[in-house]
């Protein structure tokens, strides 16, 4: 089989416009490592074919030669091939169903897949991922939605000065932006019905790392989420200051039995923990949801306490950031992932349905699904300058080999989901699923 390496065009979203691979490494691979790249011409990506072309890759509108194939997320049922080497999101390790039928189909021919969100190092740190852009496009967004809403309740900010994130050409376009807000906060303040002004952040990770570069703009002091309780009374905080609060897993769950927060136990058992993050959430003027969840943990919000705080009137927490984006998951009432076009909703606690846009009765929740392909040029970029070390060890692996004999780097091997169409020993799990 030829070893051809094919960059796939995206279809899953209208506005998915990233690349696993830019014209750049491509060139680098093609003149330094002697590959034979074939691109899937497409009319939205952001690199367009011509730059490609420049860059030494053949162009076609089908990867039919090609034995590997690089792309970014999920592909249809339809397009897979027997025994060649399939690189992307999967979505299939937390066994979602929506993707079981193209795992199966996957294993009926054959194939090979490899999974970017299972390479990583020897301390479990992921090697290739975007989760720095969602936190940057996750953050932008919300401070736009942010704008939107307070103007809804009468308040005219500088937050109004902001844009959603794929509006801008680059990210560094976009900093400029809330660079400028950053300093009209610091000169003129904000109204004094919104202070003290809170930031809350789930997780500590590339994805709230991210999210918090953006945040940093402002002008922001952290304090603990210890000291975020005392910040009891409205309008008595500085006016020129955004207070940042970082969570960790202790100040999200307790054990049932009463005994003291231990990590370790909270991430073996933790049907053994429940949620204590609602004493924070009044304190709270946003938050930005950044952590991995799965079905296993506590949720944060639920559906039920914000019926009970919206009764009382309307809670300080005006957005909610969802980057972390699971439907139904630690914030109940994302009911699913929005899209770029269409990127924010409304969620009313008294009929519990959503509805689309900042106006309306209820909490303004911000859950695009693919935040990073607000920023595709910056995105692909440095998810690339990850991948492209990787490109070639995936291209001369014989994959026909027995899985113990592959010679291939370990945290490739690691993500190997499916060799020649069976589940590696990691991966066993998802039988059940199937």
């Amino acid at each position: 089989m030829s070893k051809f390496i094919g960059i796939r065009h995206e279809d899953k979203y209208v506005m998915e416009r990233r690349a696993p691979l830019t014209p750049r490494h491509v060139e680098r691979l093609i003149k330094g490592k002697q590959l034979d790249i074939v691109v899937q011409t497409s009319p939205k990506r952001v690199f367009t074919d011509q730059e490609y072309i420049k860059a030494g890759a053949r162009i076609a509108d089908n990867l039919g030669e090609c034995s590997v194939i690089l792309g970014v997320k999920e592909m249809p049922i339809d397009f897979f091939e027997p025994q060649k080497t399939y690189v992307f999101f999967s979505h299939v390790i937390k066994g979602q169903a929506y993707n079981m039928p193209m795992l199966k189909r996957m294993m009926e021919l054959g194939c090979n897949l490899i999974d970017y969100e299972k390479i990583v190092d020897e301390q479990g740190r992921r090697l290739i991922f975007f989760g720095r852009y969602a936190g940057l496009a996750g953050m932008i967004n919300s401070l736009w939605s942010l704008g939107l809403r307070l103007k809804e309740a009468g308040f005219e900010t500088p937050f109004l000065k902001i844009t959603q994130a794929h509006h801008y050409a680059s990210l560094e376009e976009a900093r400029k932006v809330i660079s400028e807000v950053g300093q009209e906060i610091a000169e003129k303040g904000l109204p004094a019905e919104l202070r003290p002004f809170t930031v809350g952040f789930t997780g500590y990770g590339n994805v709230s790392q991210g999210a918090q570069e953006i945040l940093g703009l402002l002008p922001v002091k952290e304090i603990s989420p210890e000291k975020l309780l005392e910040l009891t009374v409205r309008g008595h905080a500085p006016n020129n200051l955004i207070y940042k609060v970082i969570f960790k897993e202790e100040h999200l769950s307790a054990h049932n039995d009463g005994r003291s927060f231990d990590l370790h136990d909270y991430y073996t058992h933790p049907e053994n923990y429940h949620s204590i993050f609602e004493k924070y959430i009044p304190h709270l003027s946003v938050l930005m949801n950044c952590m991995y969840w799965d079905a296993r943990y506590p949720r944060l919000i639920t559906k039920d306490y914000l019926e009970k705080a919206f009764a009382s009137g309307n809670p300080k927490l005006t957005v909610i950031g969802d980057v972390t984006c699971d439907p139904d998951g630690s914030i109940e009432i994302t009911h699913k992932g929005t899209e770029i076009e269409d990127p924010i909703f409304v969620y009313n606690p008294v009929t519990r349905k959503p509805v689309m846009g900042h106006k309306g009765e209820g909490m303004l929740v911000m859950a695009v699904d693919i935040l990073p392909s607000e920023l595709p040029r910056d995105a692909s970029n440095g998810f690339a300058d990850a991948l492209v070390n990787f490109v070639k060890p995936i291209s001369d692996c014989d994959f026909s080999e027995p899985f113990e004999d592959l010679d291939i780097p370990r945290a490739i091997k690691k993500a190997l989901i499916l060799h020649n169409g069976e589940l590696t020993h990691d991966f066993q799990y998802i039988k059940e699923y199937l």
